[in-house]
């Protein structure tokens, strides 16, 4: 009966409350002084139900076991919607690159690795991309993965791809593609919009990439400095000068309007002030509050699209709901990012058909979390659509494990 099938459900949401396994550990290195630093790592192993653990790893003074925990909890559901066999988890240290050194980070990576080499491996547990943690620090943690690990993975595939990304832009094609596939189920396209992207790291350029293939405005670039804002947009030749600037360690992305002279740098002072028809925010969890959901929702913004781990408060989830403003979750809309770099284990993608890759996923998971919204009478929330059915497939094959 439906009652016996929510009891069901109820117990394993319960279960899934705790994670698998939560392993803590310290990480000592050598600064350029010679002086012993250490800090603390972790990997929360949260679910394995679809597979071995997978789920990014993040370095900053932000990164907690509690920050960790949310983190695995929220990949555990996210990695279930790519349709790959993948469990959750999450994990990093709370060292911050920003105050360190090139030679500091590399001997932090290694001295990481060399711990977190114990409980991570290919059918294990497969560590990813994360917040301060791009492809150098995969580098150096793969280079001392191999020189301590017996079980080796080819340049780009596998267990940290081999210490080579194969393509870390489809993490920034995901969400563009999955609201192109929203706004044509509505029969509407993203030329011509008008596109806030929040951070300028390579999710963001990515993303505005993306968009400006697509016909779209992107106006907007962030970071813990400010914003900078071309109020007739971002071409190619723009981006590329962005991104020559951001590619130098701790650069800032204000130093873009030296090269421009349309670009205005933190005018206006909040850059939800801007007027936008879609919102892309890749910056920081947390990054839009109430207050700046009701001042997009003000200025015309129709459509907000995650580019990001949880960068909406559920303060302002609820808010855009109340003043009908669509909201495309992130496990939703990164689903076929992730996707698409995880079959690099299976099959080598060239880079011309990545985006092509990429929309075929976004098409199909965007079907899945509409036809799910609509089957459990929640019509057009794509909220609890990617909740629901993302949580199903992870219970359906919990209850087969039985009480694990």
């Amino acid at each position: 009966s439906s009652s016996v099938v929510a009891l069901r459900y109820a117990w394993l949401a319960k279960i899934l409350l705790e994670p698998e396994r939560t392993v803590s550990f310290r990480v000592t290195y050598i600064d350029d002084w010679g002086n012993a630093r250490t800090n603390r790592g972790w990997r929360v192993q949260y679910a394995s139900s679809l597979g071995p653990y997978a789920g990014g790893l993040h370095f900053g003074r932000h990164v907690t076991a509690d920050h960790l925990k949310a983190q695995a909890f929220d990949a555990t559901f996210a990695n279930a919607l790519t349709g790959q066999r993948l469990g959750g988890a999450a994990g990093g240290s709370n060292f911050d690159p920003t105050l360190a050194s090139e030679p500091e980070i590399q001997r932090f990576c290694q001295s990481f690795m060399t711990e977190l080499g114990k409980y991570v491996g290919p059918g294990s547990d497969l560590p990813g991309l994360g917040v301060n943690v791009g492809a150098a620090e995969i580098g150096y943690m793969y280079g001392q993965y191999k020189r301590t690990a017996e079980t080796l993975s080819k340049h780009g595939f596998g267990m940290l791809w081999g210490g080579s990304v194969p393509h870390p832009e489809v993490f920034g094609y995901s969400p563009v593609a999955f609201a192109a596939n929203l706004l044509a189920a509505r029969g509407d396209s993203l030329k011509g919009k008008r596109c806030l992207v929040t951070g300028s790291g390579k999710v963001a350029l990515a993303v505005a990439e993306r968009l400006v293939a697509l016909g779209a405005v992107p106006l907007t670039l962030s970071d813990s400095s400010g914003h900078v804002y071309e109020p007739e947009g971002l071409p190619a030749a723009k981006l590329a000068r962005i991104a020559t600037i951001k590619a130098e360690r701790g650069a800032r992305v204000g130093r873009y309007i030296v090269a421009s002279t349309t670009a205005a740098y933190n005018d206006p002072p909040d850059i939800y002030d801007v007027p936008c028809d879609i919102v892309f925010p890749t910056a920081y969890a947390g990054e839009i509050d109430a207050g700046a959901a009701e001042k997009l929702a003000a200025r015309g913004c129709g459509l907000v699209v995650d580019a990001g781990y949880a960068p909406c408060e559920p303060a302002a989830i609820a808010a855009f709901k109340k003043l009908g403003v669509t909201y495309a979750p992130f496990r939703a809309t990164m689903a076929a990012g992730v996707s698409v770099a995880w079959s690099s284990k299976e099959r080598a993608i060239l880079k011309p058909d990545v985006a092509n890759a990429v929309d075929a996923e976004a098409a199909r998971i965007h079907d899945e979390v509409v036809r799910t919204a609509t089957e459990y009478n929640v019509r057009g929330d794509l909220h609890a659509g990617a909740n629901i059915a993302s949580f199903l497939r992870v219970a359906d094959v919990m209850a087969s494990h039985g009480c694990v």
